[in-house]
Formats: C-alpha cells, structure tokens, sequence
C-alpha cells in the first residue's frame, strides 16, 4: 500500500467521526451554583464541537449529609434540574446525558439515583435509574448507599444519531454481566463519583475493561476532588476507545474531556476481532 492509499484511507475512516465530552466537577451541596458550574462546562465542550455530553454522578447536590439529596429529589418531569438539562440540550443543540440527579422513589425518605438523556430538541428520551448500590467499609470510609437509594431493575439502551448508546453509572462499572446485557452497545456512557480510595486501584483498568470487552467507546465522566462535605472523588474522567485506549482524560478539578468517536474505526475492529459474535453462555446445574 502507498502513502498516499494509506492517508485516504484515514481521511476516510474519518469521515463519519464526532466529538464526545466527559465533563468533570466537585459539586458542593448548592444546587444553583452546581448547575451554573455545569452549564459554563458544558458550553466549553460545545465549543470544542461536542455533540454528546456526559455530566458526572449527582452533578447538582454532593451535600453535607446524605439526606440532602433527599431533600431536592423532583417528580418525574418536573423541578429545576430537569429543566436545565432540557433547555441546556436545546439550546446548544446537543444530546446531553445528565449525569445522574435525585428523583422520587417509592419509599419517602429515598431517592432513584437516576441517569436522564435529553435529545438536541430537550426532549427526554431515556431513563436509567442505577442497579447497584455502592457499600464501602474501609477504614474512616463508610458508604451504604442503599440508605438513602432505592435501586433500579432494569436494563437501559437507547438509540441515538450517534449509535446504540448504554448507561450505567458508577459502582454499576464493576459488574460486566450488566454491560454484556446490554447487546452491543456502539458507546457506553458512565457518570460518576468514585472514591478516591477505590478509584486510584480500580478506575481507569475497569473503564479500560469494559470498553474492550464490548469493543465499545466509554465515556466516563467523573466527580474529581475535594468537596465541601470532606469528601475525596478520584476524577480521572476519560473517553476510551473499543481497544482500550484513553483518548483524553482529566486528572483533578473541574474540566472537560473531549475525543473524537469513529464509528468507521470501531466497525473495523468489531469486523477484525469478531469477540462479540464468539460469545457462548454456559449455566451450571
């Protein structure tokens, strides 16, 4: 192959790509400032030309205690949040995945921690609430999520422009089976707020992971650093590609993360390296 077949090949390769964002924060327990902090961010990505952007886990309200985000959780459709991720994505013309933020549960003193896509017209079109409650006892570290979250059940993929898109977030990360269910998936989306503790260990090898094993692209967004309420968040979003590698990452703070998705690119490797379609299930007796 010459040169020039090799560059119009990429050129090529290129030709359907679009630009993603991750976007990074350490949310306080102030709702407003939250959300004026998310907008200067998200308007930094789509000057960078993102079309898809992620927020991080309970990007308006990382509180002083666990029960605030109880205390602003919205209806379905309904409260201040919701309203900004709608007119956020239409206004800038984007399909913004918002994060995840606190709605209603069936149990009055809970929440669903709850992943919301809004499309580039702000309409909502899809809803995850998270599967898996986040338990950690380690040290001075104690987290039991489940109580003051109550867990999804199912299941969430949507179609998009830009492909089959799955969601999880969080802690849902260190369980591939959740992932595998989702049937390949063109990009996983993966808001967040890791622990410093479990992050430095375990983040960036299962974000890794699960993109090469669902040959998917990953967009990670993360909370990153410290926050108000004495909490430690690992940051270190990042967009990795179905091979595994980081395309873009942000270590610590608030920031963007921006990388190019080529869906060209992932056909191609999806077509050399056929996992997916090797796939056999056994179950035991």
């Amino acid at each position: 192959m010459s040169i020039g077949e090799s560059t119009q090949q990429r050129i090529a390769a290129q030709v359907n790509a679009f630009k993603v964002a991750a976007i990074q924060m350490a949310s306080g327990p102030n709702v407003s400032g939250n959300l004026g902090e998310a907008r200067r961010l998200i308007a930094k990505a789509v000057e960078q030309g993102a079309r898809l952007v992620v927020l991080p886990e309970f990007f308006a309200i990382m509180g002083m205690t666990d029960q605030d985000k109880v205390k602003v959780r919205e209806q379905p459709g309904l409260g201040p949040i919701q309203s900004f991720l709608s007119e956020t994505a239409k206004q800038y013309k984007i399909w913004l995945v918002g994060g995840s933020i606190p709605l209603v549960a069936s149990t009055p003193n809970k929440v669903r921690n709850a992943c919301l896509v809004f499309d580039e017209h702000g309409q909502q079109v899809a809803r995850y609430d998270k599967i898996h409650l986040f338990n950690l006892e380690l040290g001075n570290e104690n987290y039991q999520e489940a109580n003051t979250i109550e867990a999804g059940n199912q299941v969430v993929v949507v179609d998009s422009p830009f492909g089959r898109i799955g969601l999880a977030v969080c802690y849902d990360l260190r369980f591939p089976e959740l992932f595998r269910s989702m049937k390949d998936v063109d990009i996983i989306v993966l808001p967040s707020a890791f622990t410093e503790t479990t992050g430095k260990m375990h983040w960036e090898v299962l974000v890794r992971a699960r993109a090469i094993e669902n040959l998917s692209y990953v967009i990670a967004a993360a909370q990153g650093g410290y926050h108000v309420n004495g909490r430690e968040t690992h940051g270190n979003s990042m967009v990795v590609d179905p091979w595994g590698r980081v395309l873009d990452r942000l270590p610590r703070g608030s920031g963007v993360v921006v990388a190019d998705v080529n869906p060209s690119y992932q056909a191609s490797l999806r077509s050399s390296l056929p996992a997916l379609t090797h796939r056999i299930l056994f179950s035991c007796a």
